[in-house]
């Protein structure tokens, strides 16, 4: 009988410890499996859960994901856009921290997530970045196009290059600065074109054509909306101040935008000459009313049949107000061009 649970106490002890090593043994091993992942992956994850705790966003930026994917390719750090927009990102909670915190979180958020060489070659351009933007001076170039004010971007553009060079090689200003030195250099060049007197509208038109198309694609959508329609508000309005002809603004327009882009335009001017006719022609009817003699009730009465006849929709109704208004008082009416 002793022998028996002798034999039944040791088959216990035996399964149980199989059992603790079952279960303690997969754990350790992916821990430290997660532990490499995380430290010697090229491509560390945005954001780690620990990040949270350790606030390196300001107060205004508590629900902004840390916007710092930066590049590691063979355990080496390469610089590029998003290096800068990593930079920035802390360097913009400027005001509610201090610099010296801006730079301890810094720190302490690339030694958590980054291991050396590429650790250390991330603090070195840190340091150097934060250097050149402390000394930046505040140099914002405008964006109209006289001769003096290109003279003036000219002269912000070769004075932040010269200040780069102090802090970066060559290298780097290019990963850092590569897409913004192509918007300097792609406004520079349109505001040259733009202020060319030697050139006529059309021709204008067709290099600024031409400079667009050699942006990079990604430029392309985001500056075809705003520059474009900048362009055609100043030729169109260049025209028009010499007395030139609709085929000149066609001609402008054609070389700008293309045929579609055009047609769209000439429908559109179709829908504000209409517009321009339509209201002139309301005001004038109702003046005529407001002169006769009417009783108060007859003539709100004509006045609002008058409103209905010329305008259907009830914004068109709402907007003819503000013409009214600004024609009572004797003002310049805001017509469509």
């Amino acid at each position: 009988m002793k022998k028996y649970i002798l034999v039944t106490l040791l088959l216990i002890i035996f399964f149980t410890v199989i059992i603790i090593a079952y279960w303690l043994y997969p754990v350790k091993k992916e821990s430290l499996h997660e532990q490499k992942i995380y430290k010697t992956t090229e491509n560390p994850p945005q954001i780690h859960d620990i990040n949270r705790s350790l606030n390196f966003s300001s107060t205004s930026q508590q629900d902004i994901q840390i916007n710092c994917q930066l590049t590691i390719k063979h355990q080496q750090f390469i610089i590029n856009e998003q290096t800068k927009n990593c930079f920035e990102f802390f360097i913009t909670q400027y005001g509610e921290k201090k610099i010296d915190q801006i730079n301890q979180d810094f720190n302490a958020y690339i030694k958590q997530n980054y291991l050396n060489p590429a650790q250390s070659q991330i603090l070195n351009l840190w340091n150097r970045y934060l250097q050149y933007r402390t000394q930046l001076p505040n140099m914002a170039p405008s964006s109209t196009s006289s001769n003096n004010q290109i003279q003036d971007f000219l002269a912000v553009f070769n004075n932040l290059q010269k200040i780069r060079k102090q802090f970066f090689s060559n290298n780097e200003i290019e990963g850092l600065f590569g897409e913004e030195n192509t918007y300097y250099l792609y406004t520079l060049k349109r505001m040259e074109i733009l202020a060319d007197k030697h050139l006529s509208e059309q021709d204008k038109a067709k290099k600024l054509q031409d400079l667009f198309k050699n942006l990079p694609e990604n430029w392309q959508e985001n500056l075809e909306q705003l520059n474009k329609l900048e362009d055609l508000q100043q030729l169109t309005s260049d025209i028009k101040a010499r007395g030139g002809s609709y085929e000149e603004i066609r001609q402008m327009r054609l070389n700008l935008v293309g045929s579609a882009a055009t047609e769209r335009l000439e429908n559109l001017d179709v829908q504000r000459r209409d517009w321009n006719i339509k209201v002139n022609q309301y005001l004038l009817e109702r003046d005529m009313i407001k002169k006769n003699h009417l009783k108060n009730v007859s003539r709100d009465k004509a006045l609002q049949q008058l409103k209905e006849k010329y305008f259907i929709s009830p914004n068109e109704q709402l907007r003819i107000e503000t013409f009214e208004h600004i024609h009572d008082q004797g003002g310049t009416l805001p017509l469509l061009e």
